[in-house]
C-alpha cells in the first residue's frame, strides 16, 4: 500500500530528558524518523523536553516545541498547530504514556487527530499486563504463572501460592522502574509499595522467577499488511534476573541450535501479527537451558534500546522503516538505505558478531550497591564489532573509558576459594572479571555454570581470553602468538604489560611482521550485495575492504564516547553538527566512535563510520589507513581531548586550539601565569600530591576549601572540606585510582556562579549569552538551575566578563569554542576555571539565542573571521524573554548514593523551560524535570544552623500558598519564634511518629533539607534523603533551588502555559 495521503502534518513527541533507562537511544530513533518523514514531505511538529539533543534542532523539524512533556502541553500543542497525526512509538515510555492518556481522555478523537504507528488497542494489549498475558494464551504463547495485583494485600496473598522468588514489574514504565525481585516477605512488600506508586495505572504484575534461564531478545518489524521480518536476534550473556540495559549483550546469538533459533523466531512473529503491531517491536524471551520450555517475558511495541542496538549491529534502519511504515508504506516499498537494491522486507544476515556492554555509574556513586537486577542502571553503553566473541568482548571493555583493558583489571586474587565462590554469586558488573579468576584457579566450567547460571560456551571463550593471558606471560613472544593475540584483539599495551617489554616494541613487531588491523564493512547482507554507505570495524588476519579515498581534504571527527555523568549526549550534538559543518565546507569527513545509542553513529551523517573503541592504539589503525588532513577535538568531550597527544605522535594535525594551549588552560601553573599575563583575579589555590601538603595548603587559605584532582571532567572527585579529616577522606578517595597530575587546592568562595561559551577566531570573540546559577558556587555546573539572560548581575558586571572572556581567549590563542566559569563575589569577578572546548551548555544557548556555535566554530577552525561570517563579535543582544535548563537526576535507580549536591556532578540530563516572564519559565522547567506540586500540600523543612534565618522566608511564602510545614526541633523553634506555624516531628531515630514515617505515608510533597559539608555529615540526613527519594518524593537540598521553586508556584497555571516555537526564534 503506497502512503496515506491524508497524512500531512504530523506531531512527534520526544522522549524528554535523559535519564536511566531512558537515554540517546530514543534521540537517535526520534532523529531519524524525523527526516525519514521529512523525505515524504510530512510537516513535522516536535515536542520534546530536552535541549542537549541533535532531535530538538530547528534542521530535524519544521517547528520545535522545547516544552513540559506533559498532557496539558501536548493538548494545548495539538489546539495550535492542528496536526492530524500524532507519532508517539519513537518517543520511548514518556510518549507512548502521553498519547494513552489522550486516547483514553477521547481528546484525538475529539480534535480528529489519529495514532500512527500503532494504535492504542495494540499498546494496551502489549503493555497493560493482564490484557498481554490473555492475548498470549489466546494464541498458546507460554508465559510464566502471573497475576496484575493493585494492592499490596493481593500480591502478598498470590506470592503465597506460587512460592518465593516473584518477579515485580510495574505497567507502563521504563527501565523496569520499581520493579525486583523478592525473596520474602519484607522485600515483597516494600517493591510492591513503590511499583504501585511508580506505575501510570497503579497495576503490578507478580509473576513466578525464571531466574537462571537464557535470556533472548528479537527485534521484528510488520507493516499494514501483514508481512513480517527478523531484523536481528540477541542474547544475554547474562541469565534472566539481570535488565537487559545492564546486561552484556552478544548480536547474533551464539548459543542457540537451529531448532531453537527457528522456534523462538516462530513465536516473535506469531505475537506480533497477533498484536496487529505496525512498525518496530522487541520481543524478549526466557529460554530454560536444559529444555524447550520457553516463556514469552515481554514485548515492547515501540522502537526501544535494543533496536537502537539491532539498527547499529545490523546497519538497518528500524526508525527510518518504522517512520515510513506509519505513514502507510509495506516493507517491500520502502528502499535498504544502505545498499541502495534490496528492500526493507530483506532480512539482514551478520557475518560477524556484535557486543554491547553497560557503561554504570559506580565511580560516581562510591556509597551505591553494585548490584545488578531487573531496576536498570545503565547511564550509557558500548558497541564493539568483530569477527570472533573474544575480539567483540575485548573491544568493548576497552571502549568504556572505566580503567579496563582486559579480564586482569579488576584484581580478585586475593580471595581464597571459598569467598570467591560467594563472589561469583554476586550478581555486580564485575562479574566476568570474577569468573575469569575463577578459571586461573582451575574451578571447572560446571562449577562456574551451576552457581552463575552463564552458559558454558561463554565461559570457555572467558577461558581462551585467560589462557591467552597465561600464554603471553610464561612463553617466549613468537610472531604466531602475537598473531592470535591480536586476533582475539589483545591491545599492545596489555600484550606489552604481560611480556615485560614495552609497547614501543610490540608495536615494531607487529609492523615488521605486517600484523595490522584490517578493516571490514557492515552492510546488512553478509556480503551478499554492495553496500553504498561505508560503515567500518576492525579485524586482524583478514583482508582489508575499506579503500583509502582521495581528492578532498579529509577531517577526522572523534566522537565522545559511551554516555555517562558528566559526558553526555551534549558532546554528540556537538560532534554531528562540527561533521555537518566540515561537509558543507568541501570537506571529507571520518567520525570514529563506539556509542550505538547516538545520531554520530547513525550510517548517513558522516562519509565514513569507523565503528572502534577510541585508544591511541585503534584511532592510529584508522589514520594509517586513511591518512587525514587533521582531526578535531575539541568537540568530543574529555574522550577526545584525552587523545590529543596521541595524535600528534602520529602527525595528524590538531584543528582548531593547539594542544599546547589546552595545557595552559588545564596545568595549574601555567594557568596561573595566564591569569597574570591578563592581570585577572581568581580563588588563591596550591597545587599539592599528598594529604600534608594539602592540610598545610589549606591552613594557610583558611577553610572552607575545594579538593579537586586536576584534568577531569563533570567534577570528578570534587569535594569542600570544612576541616583536616575532611582533607584526609578526600585525598584517600581520589587516590583511589593512581594520579599522574596533581591535586588542586583552592579557596571556596562565596558567589554567583556565571557560565560563558565563546567562539574565537584568533582575534575577535563572539559570546552568544551569558547564563547564571541559580544554586550558589559549590554545586556543579551540571547540576544547577541555569538562566538565560543572567537575571542578577548589573551592566557594569556584564561588561567585565565580556572582557575578561576576550582577553583569556586571545592569551590562550583559542581558534574555535572556550567555556568559563566565573565567580561573581563582593561586586569582584573571579575566573574559577576555562575550557577551551565544547562545553555542555553548547546545545542549550544554541538554541535559545539562535546562534549556530558549533557551525560557526567549524568555520572559525577552517579559517573563517566571525566578522566575515556576519556577525558583530563580542556580547550579543539579549533575547525577549528567558530560557532557563533544569537538570534531572535519576536517583531512584541507585540505591544507597547519596543525593545531596555538590561539585562533583550527578544529573543524567537536563529540560529546558522557556517563556517571556521568568516565573512562567521556572515552573516549566520544574515540570519538565518531572516535579508536578502541589499534590498533597504538606511538606518538611530541616535545615543545617547556619541556613534558619535564610529558610524563613520560603517557609512563609509556601505556609501563604496552603502548606502544613513539619520540621525536626531547631528547625521549628526557628520558625515558630518567628510566628510561623511548624508541626514538630521527631528525629529519625526518636520515637513513632517520627520523620520516617511521615515521609513513609507517601503524603509529602516535598522535603527541604540542607546538608551539612564534610565527611561525617549526619547519617540522619542521608537517610531521610534517600528514603524520599526512593518514595517518590521531590528532596531540595540547597535553599537557593527551594527559593525558585516557591517562585514558580505562586504565579502559574498548568492549563494556561504559552508555546514558543524554537524553529522561528533561531533566524538571524
Amino acid at each position: 500500500m503506497p502512503k496515506n495521503p491524508e497524512i500531512k502534518k504530523v506531531l512527534m513527541i520526544g522522549s524528554g530528558p535523559i535519564i536511566i533507562g531512558q537515554a540517546a537511544e530514543f534521540d537517535y530513533a526520534g532523529t531519524q524518523a524525523c527526516r525519514s518523514l521529512k523525505e515524504e514531505g510530512i510537516e513535522v511538529v516536535l515536542l520534546n523536553s530536552n535541549p542537549a539533543t541533535i532531535m530538538t534542532d530547528k534542521d530535524i523539524a519544521d517547528k520545535v516545541y522545547i516544552e513540559p512533556l506533559t498532557v496539558e502541553v501536548v493538548e494545548q500543542l495539538i489546539l495550535k498547530e492542528q496536526p492530524d497525526s500524532v507519532l508517539p512509538t519513537l518517543g520511548g515510555q514518556a510518549g507512548l504514556n502521553l498519547a494513552m492518556e489522550l486516547e483514553e481522555r477521547g481528546f484525538l478523537k475529539e480534535h480528529n487527530v489519529r495514532l500512527i504507528g500503532t494504535t492504542a488497542e495494540t499498546i494496551k494489549k502489549a503493555e497493560d499486563r493482564q490484557e498481554f498475558k490473555d492475548t498470549m494464551e489466546k494464541i498458546g504463547e507460554p508465559v510464566a504463572a502471573s497475576k496484575v495485583v493493585h494492592t499490596v494485600p493481593e500480591g502478598v496473598e498470590f506470592t503465597q501460592t506460587i512460592g518465593y522468588p516473584v518477579v515485580l514489574r510495574p505497567a507502563y514504565t521504563l527501565g523496569g522502574s520499581g520493579g525486583g525481585i523478592a525473596h520474602n516477605y519484607q522485600e515483597l512488600v516494600e517493591i510492591l509499595e513503590n511499583g504501585l506508586r511508580l506505575s501510570r495505572v497503579g497495576e503490578v504484575l507478580v509473576e513466578r522467577c525464571i531466574a537462571g534461564w537464557k535470556e533472548i531478545e528479537y527485534e521484528v518489524m510488520r507493516d499494514s499488511a501483514g508481512n513480517v521480518i527478523t531484523v536481528c536476534n540477541m542474547e544475554n550473556i547474562d541469565p534472566v534476573g539481570v535488565h537487559t540495559g545492564d546486561s552484556i549483550v552478544v548480536a547474533p546469538s551464539q548459543t542457540l541450535g537451529d531448532k531453537e533459533y527457528q522456534m523462538l523466531r516462530t513465536s516473535a512473529l506469531n505475537i506480533i501479527s497477533e498484536l496487529k503491531i505496525t512498525g518496530g517491536c522487541n520481543v524478549q524471551f526466557a529460554l530454560n537451558p536444559d529444555s524447550f520450555e520457553y516463556c514469552v517475558i515481554e514485548v515492547n511495541p515501540r522502537v526501544s534500546r535494543s533496536s537502537a542496538l539491532a539498527s547499529k549491529a545490523t546497519g538497518y534502519p528500524i526508525a527510518k522503516v518504522a517512520a515510513k511504515i506509519a505513514l502507510g508504506y509495506t516493507l517491500d516499498e520502502i528502499k535498504n538505505a544502505i545498499t541502495g537494491k534490496t528492500y526493507a522486507s530483506f532480512e539482514p544476515m551478520l557475518d560477524y558478531c556484535v557486543v554491547k556492554m553497560p557503561r554504570l555509574p559506580f565511580d560516581k556513586f562510591i556509597s551505591a550497591s553494585r548490584k545488578l537486577t531487573t531496576q536498570m542502571k545503565a547511564t550509557g553503553e558500548v558497541m564493539s564489532i568483530a569477527n570472533n566473541f573474544e575480539g567483540g568482548l575485548m573491544k568493548a571493555i576497552r571502549s568504556l573509558e572505566q580503567h579496563v583493558d582486559s579480564l586482569l583489571s579488576y584484581d580478585f586474587s586475593g580471595l581464597d576459594e571459598d569467598a570467591l565462590r560467594r563472589q561469583l554469586s554476586v550478581v555486580d558488573d564485575r562479574r566476568i572479571w570474577v569468573i575469569a579468576e575463577a578459571i586461573r584457579r582451575g574451578f571447572s566450567y560446571e562449577e562456574i555454570h551451576d552457581i552463575t547460571k552463564i552458559d558454558v560456551w561463554f565461559i570457555d571463550k572467558l577461558a581462551i581470553l585467560v589462557e591467552m593471558e597465561q600464554a603471553l606471560q610464561s612463553q617466549p613472544l613468537t610472531v604466531e602468538l602475537l598473531q592470535e593475540a591480536k586476533r582475539i584483539e589483545f591491545p599492545d599495551n596489555v600484550i606489552a604489560r604481560l611480556t615485560g617489554r614495552t609497547e614501543q616494541e610490540i608495536r615494531d613487531m607487529r609492523y615488521a611482521n605486517g600484523i595490522v588491523a584490517a578493516f571490514k564493512m557492515v552492510d546488512t547482507c553478509a556480503a551478499e550485495f554492495a553496500a553504498e554507505t561505508p560503515y567500518y570495524y576492525s579485524v586482524f588476519g583478514s583482508e582489508n575492504e575499506a579503500v583509502e579515498t582521495s581528492g578532498k581534504k579529509k577531517v577526522l571527527v572523534l566522537g565522545s564516547g559511551p554516555i555517562r555523568i558528566g559526558q553526555g549526549i551534549e558532546f554528540d550534538f556537538c560532534s554531528v553538527h562540527s561533521t555537518w559543518a566540515f561537509a558543507k565546507e568541501g570537506y571529507e569527513t571520518i567520525i570514529i566512535n563506539n556509542n550505538p545509542e547516538t545520531v554520530s553513529t547513525d550510517f548517513d551523517i558522516a562519509d565514513k563510520l569507523y565503528f572502534e573503541p577510541l585508544t591511541p592504539e585503534d584511532v592510529e589503525s584508522i589514520v594509517n589507513l586513511e591518512h587525514p588532513d587533521g582531526a578535531v577535538v575539541q568537540f568530543g568531550g574529555q574522550t577526545a581531548i584525552k587523545l590529543t597527544e596521541a595524535l600528534m605522535k602520529m602527525g595528524v594535525p590538531i584543528l582548531g586550539t593547539s594542544a599546547e594551549n589546552v595545557d595552559r588552560a588545564e596545568d595549574r601553573e601555567l594557568f596561573d601565569e595566564v591569569l597574570e599575563n591578563c592581570s585577572i583575579p581568581r580563588p588563591s589555590g596550591h597545587t599539592v600530591f599528598t594529604a600534608e601538603e594539602a592540610k598545610k595548603a589549606a591552613h594557610e587559605l583558611g577553610y572552607p576549601v575545594l579538593v579537586r584532582p586536576s584534568y577531569v571532567l563533570g567534577g570528578q572527585g570534587m569535594q569542600i572540606a570544612i576541616n583536616d579529616e575532611d582533607v584526609d577522606a578526600f585525598i584517600g578517595i581520589i587516590n583511589r585510582i593512581a594520579q599522574e597530575h596533581p591535586i588542586l587546592v583552592d579557596k571556596y568562595l562565596v558567589g554567583k556562579e556565571i557560565e560563558v561559551d565563546a567562539v574565537c577566531d584568533g582575534e575577535d570573540v563572539l559570546i552568544p549569552g551569558i547564563m547564571e546559577h541559580i544554586e550558589r558556587a559549590g554545586i556543579h555546573s551540571g547540576d544547577s538551575i541555569s538562566v538565560y539572560p543572567a537575571q542578577s548581575i548589573s551592566p557594569k558586571i556584564k561588561r567585565v566578563i565580556e572582557d575578561y572572556t576576550r582577553k583569556l581567549a586571545k592569551e590562550l590563542h583559542v581558534i574555535g569554542l572556550i567555556n568559563i566559569q566565573f565567580i561573581v563575589s563582593n561586586d569582584e569577578v573571579y575566573v574559577i576555571e576555562v575550557n577551551p572546548r565544547s562545553s555542555r551548555t553548547v546545545p542549550y544557548i544554541s538554541k535559545v539565542t539562535g546562534i549556530p556555535i558549533v557551525p560557526l566554530a567549524t568555520k572559525v577552525i577552517l579559517g573563517s573571521k566571525i566578522r566575515d561570517l556576519g556577525y558583530e563579535p563580542g556580547l550579543q543582544p539579549e533575547a525577549d524573554y528567558f530560557a532557563i535548563k533544569m537538570p534531572v537526576f535519576s536517583f531512584e535507580k541507585i540505591r544507597g548514593a547519596d543525593i545531596s549536591l555538590g561539585p562533583e556532578m550527578k544529573s543524567t540530563g537536563e529540560c529546558l523551560g522557556i517563556a517571556k516572564t521568568f516565573d512562567e519559565a521556572l515552573y516549566k522547567a520544574f515540570l519538565g524535570a518531572g516535579i508536578n506540586l502541589p499534590k498533597h500540600k504538606n511538606m518538611i523543612i530541616t535545615v543545617k544552623d547556619s541556613d534558619k534565618l535564610e529558610v524563613l522566608d520560603i517557609a512563609r511564602r509556601f505556609e501563604a500558598i496552603g502548606y502544613r510545614i513539619f520540621a525536626t526541633r531547631g528547625t521549628a523553634r526557628a520558625l515558630q519564634e518567628h510566628g510561623i506555624h511548624a508541626n514538630q516531628i521527631n528525629k529519625i531515630e526518636g520515637e513513632s511518629p517520627n520523620l520516617m514515617d511521615l515521609i513513609l505515608g507517601h503524603e509529602i510533597d516535598l522535603v527541604i533539607d540542607t546538608p551539612s559539608q564534610g565527611v561525617e555529615h549526619a547519617k540522619d540526613g542521608f537517610l531521610i534523603r534517600r528514603n524520599a527519594i526512593e518514595t517518590g518524593v521531590n528532596v531540595l537540598t540547597a535553599l537557593d533551588t527551594a527559593q525558585a521553586l516557591i517562585t514558580s508556584l505562586e504565579n502559574n497555571n498548568i492549563n494556561k502555559l504559552s508555546l514558543i516555537d524554537i524553529a522561528t526564534v533561531a533566524t538571524r
